[in-house]
């Protein structure tokens, strides 16, 4: 039985995980049903395309609310370090993603005109 303090932590992360362009799963690899703590682990994946470096489906971390509260500390400390010494920001991490977006778009089209060009 979870209690308010729990509810609203979860919210806490859940609003945390979102600006880093995650949402929780189900995770897929974190053991049996039966292993203890296995109902407790859960898994973070890309919402969308937001991260367009991995796949849709991918577990990026999968852990207890705890581990996943540690990690994202991690994140965002790496992030900061990163806009301190001034070799990434907002602006720079949102246009390198459009890029791999659109080079991801161009090998989608690629990938569908060789497969027009094969029909006959």
């Amino acid at each position: 039985m979870s209690g308010w303090n729990t509810i609203q932590e979860v919210r806490r992360i859940e609003e945390q995980i979102i600006k880093l362009g995650f949402k929780f799963g189900n995770p897929k690899h974190a053991g049996h049903w039966s292993d203890p703590g296995y109902q407790d682990m859960v898994s973070l994946i890309p919402i969308d395309d937001s991260l367009p470096v991995y796949n849709r489906e991918a577990e990026i971390f999968t852990g207890t609310l705890a581990q996943v509260r540690t990690w994202l500390a991690g994140v965002q400390w790496a992030r900061d370090y990163d806009m301190f010494i001034k070799i990434s920001d907002e602006k720079k991490r949102a246009a390198a993603e459009q890029k791999e977006r659109n080079r991801q778009l161009m090998q989608t089209l690629k990938e569908g005109k060789r497969a027009e060009g094969t029909k006959k």
